[in-house]
């Protein structure tokens, strides 16, 4: 006879190797390029760095991308060649040939290792070229894939206003998504519409989304009377949003904790600590958290949830009872498991490649309550795992779906386990109520390609392979 193991009363957590088994940090350039449209990106590194640019962002190749290379040679890296005349020659041609309103340089792990300083060397550059430029390390030494775009804030944070242009008080709609809510009304429509607004403390949300995503979350603050005040990051850099001491800021991703942190220390702004617009039960309790702290009842919000998820029936039938392993890659595991046992899954373990507790907490305790409420065991979180012992856990485990970085994801399929590229989770547009089911899609598509494969009978050929 055997007995039931008692189930521990809190999330366990643990950390293995110390080492990040992620994508590189610098592909943030790829979504940050996109959202910043004035803006030109400088990743100054290696030939590897540049090869590895090409093939994360080949397809947008044709689209004349505002970034840049610029690769360190021999002469650089043994100190024959002066870094500051080389970067002014790249940063005068970057003016002349595109004239951005920011160049942003991107740190890697080469001039972390040669101790290029890029923080020096930036101020006095900035004042001769007239162009402001910021720099943010993304090296894979020190952060981990999604980790990038964390820098990159943290630096643009600094750079915001702190207060509004003396011309542009009559413009306090100077952030983008603002003049895209008003475009074609009139000022009496725009007079009353401010008028819906509760009477609050200036609110900024930060983190890089798609712009329809920007505004279906705006419009979602809207509908509760919260105004949102602006975004970081803006459309374009002379759009940053103003933050003065004691304005609210709020984060849209869980891996913004450094830019959290700057704006909490050296903007002394507010942080509200909620869980993340991730899926219909995160969208909730994130909106739910930002009315509470400025004593606003929210209104409809559980008829809204309760729509999306009866939306979402035909996917919830193909995961509910099955179960996902997280390996961990971009720092959206928890958010992600937590939706997924929302959504009537187990999960074992998930893997992440670095917490911040801190930042993390409203996301934590969601997902302890929603592991409760769904009667299933937690999961154990894994700081920095090892991908040997995982590897192990999953042959072990036998879980139905692993969502994996790419390098381990065709060994996985060749032993008969189905997996999902984690990268896949960061290009999509997964926030919000209204794309919870973009992220079922992502999640079903390997189960729902077995099914197919099961019904023409070529599983059993799988198998056989898999032997082999």
């Amino acid at each position: 006879m055997t007995v039931a193991q008692p189930q521990p009363e809190g999330l366990t957590f643990e950390c293995e190797t110390g080492n990040y088994h992620t994508f590189c940090p610098i592909s943030c350039v790829a979504w940050l390029y996109q959202k910043i449209e004035d803006s030109f990106f400088l990743v100054i590194g290696t030939k590897t760095c540049g090869y590895f640019l090409q093939n994360a962002m080949g397809v947008m190749i044709f689209a004349e991308p505002r970034y840049a290379m610029a690769e360190l040679e021999e002469g650089d890296i043994s100190a024959k060649l002066n870094d500051y005349d080389e970067l002014k020659r790249l940063c005068l041609q970057i003016k002349r040939d595109r004239n951005p309103s920011v160049i942003i340089w991107i740190g890697t792990c080469t001039t972390e290792i040669i101790k290029t300083d890029l923080e020096g060397l930036a101020p006095k550059l900035e004042s001769e070229i007239g162009i402001p430029i910021v720099v943010a390390r993304a090296n894979g030494l020190d952060y981990a894939f999604t980790q990038g775009e964390d820098t990159v804030l943290a630096a643009m944070a600094a750079r915001c206003p702190d207060k509004a242009p003396v011309a542009e008080t009559e413009k306090n709609e100077r952030n983008a998504i603002q003049k895209l809510l008003n475009f074609g009304k009139q000022k009496e429509d725009v007079a009353q519409e401010e008028s819906e607004y509760a009477n609050h403390p200036p609110l900024v949300l930060f983190g890089s989304l798609p712009d329809p995503v920007v505004t279906n979350l705006t419009l979602e603050l809207k509908k509760q009377g919260i105004k949102v005040s602006g975004w970081l990051p803006a459309k374009r850099y002379t759009e940053l949003p103003v933050l003065e001491e004691g304005y609210y800021v709020a984060g849209v991703n869980p891996f913004l904790s450094r830019t959290a942190t700057t704006l909490m220390r050296r903007r002394k702004c507010k942080l509200i600590g909620a869980p993340f617009p991730i899926g219909p039960d995160g969208t909730r309790a994130w909106i739910e958290k930002i009315c509470s702290v400025f004593n606003i009842e929210p209104q409809g919000l559980d008829e809204r949830e309760a729509q999306i998820w009866a939306s979402m029936e035909d996917y919830l039938q193909i995961v509910r009872g099955k179960s996902v392993f997280f390996m961990g890659d971009n720092l959206l595991e928890v958010s992600l498991g937590r939706f997924l046992i929302r959504c009537g899954m187990t999960c074992p373990e998930i893997g992440i490649p670095y917490m911040d507790k801190r930042y993390q907490d409203a996301e934590l305790k969601l997902l302890e309550k929603t592991c409760h409420e769904m009667g299933v065991p937690l999961p154990t979180i894994v700081e920095k795992p090892d991908n040997y012992n995982q590897i192990q856990r999953i042959y072990e485990l036998k879980p139905d779906l692993v969502i994996t970085g790419m390098a381990h994801a065709n060994p996985l399929e060749a032993r008969g386990i189905n997996t999902k590229w984690s990268v896949e989770f960061t290009f999509a547009q997964m926030h919000g109520f209204t794309n919870a089911r973009d992220i079922l899609e992502l999640v079903t598509r390997p189960l729902r390609r077995n099914n197919s494969l099961k019904d023409l009978g070529w599983d059993k050929l799988v198998k056989e392979d898999a032997k082999v």
